[in-house]
């Protein structure tokens, strides 16, 4: 079976076919041995035998079994790798945030947050005002 267009559930979504586009869900993404994604995938826990070609944002787990390849970036707290399985891509580790917020607020010319209050730091060499 093929899906194209962005699938939602507030539960748990088990793919063995193909879909492509975007998926959420609240609770868990598993990808099936000889399941694909071509697209980015949004829950709590993603539990991945097939494959994946797209960026994954798991707020609690990522595990990549044996069968499993993924082409994108992963940004989760936890993560295990099977033997076998490949990820080609960044993984970044850790409190999750929303995807490219720093190379924004650098667009933005904000620079780096402060560690304090949600203030933007000033450029280097310049004085800091508080009223």
């Amino acid at each position: 079976m093929r899906v194209e267009g962005e699938l939602i559930t507030d539960g748990v979504v088990k793919i063995e076919g193909i879909v492509v586009g975007t998926v959420r869900a609240e609770q868990q993404v598993l990808v099936a041995k000889g399941g694909t994604v071509d697209g980015d995938i949004h829950t709590q826990e993603a539990i991945l035998g097939g494959e994946v070609r797209g960026a994954i944002y798991a707020a609690q787990r990522v595990e990549v079994q044996a069968t499993s390849v993924v082409q994108g970036d992963i940004a989760t707290q936890r993560i295990v790798v099977h033997e076998g399985g490949e990820v080609n891509g960044r993984v970044k580790m850790g409190e999750p945030e929303a995807p490219d917020s720093a190379a924004t607020d650098d667009a933005r010319g904000e620079g780096p947050r402060s560690a304090v209050g949600d203030e933007p730091e000033p450029p280097h060499g310049e004085p800091v005002i508080h009223m």
